[in-house]
């Protein structure tokens, strides 16, 4: 699916977004990320084993909510849900993050810091599935 223009506009500003993956008993584990787009799909870097990755490996399906700048006609707030599968990749996480940082933490913001610049980590790569939300997206 085709991200759309809206969306990556949203994302180039760089909202904290709640990441939900599902537990082993079913229960959605959430989680608050820095997320780009690469291609055609949402990645989030992260330095270690945490239990969404755990998580993706063992059901894809996730959610990512995030919440725009913007206020509609009728005045709310435009907020945005991606519905998708991920897929973790090994490594890479670093270069990610250094490539995200100053979105989140300010211009000229380096992270990871230099001690940590050498752990491999992981990419959460997510293939969008559906839009949802308040906004552009939503057909």
């Amino acid at each position: 699916m085709k991200i759309p223009q809206s969306v990556r506009q949203v994302i180039e500003k760089g909202p904290l977004a709640h990441f939900v993956t599902l537990g082993a008993d079913g229960n959605p584990q959430v989680t608050v990320v820095w997320v780009g787009i690469e291609d055609e799909e949402f990645v989030l870097g992260h330095l270690a084993l945490h239990q969404k990755i755990k998580n993706i490996r063992r059901d894809p399906r996730v959610a990512l909510s995030l919440l725009g700048d913007k206020t509609n006609a009728q005045g709310l707030r435009e907020y945005l849900v991606v519905h998708g599968n991920a897929r973790v990749t090994d490594g890479g996480a670093v270069p990610l993050l250094q490539r995200l940082a100053p979105l989140y933490l300010g211009p000229g913001a380096e992270f990871p810091p230099p001690s940590m610049r050498n752990i491999s980590g992981y990419v959460t790569r997510t293939t969008p599935t559906r839009f949802s939300g308040i906004g552009p997206w939503v057909q």
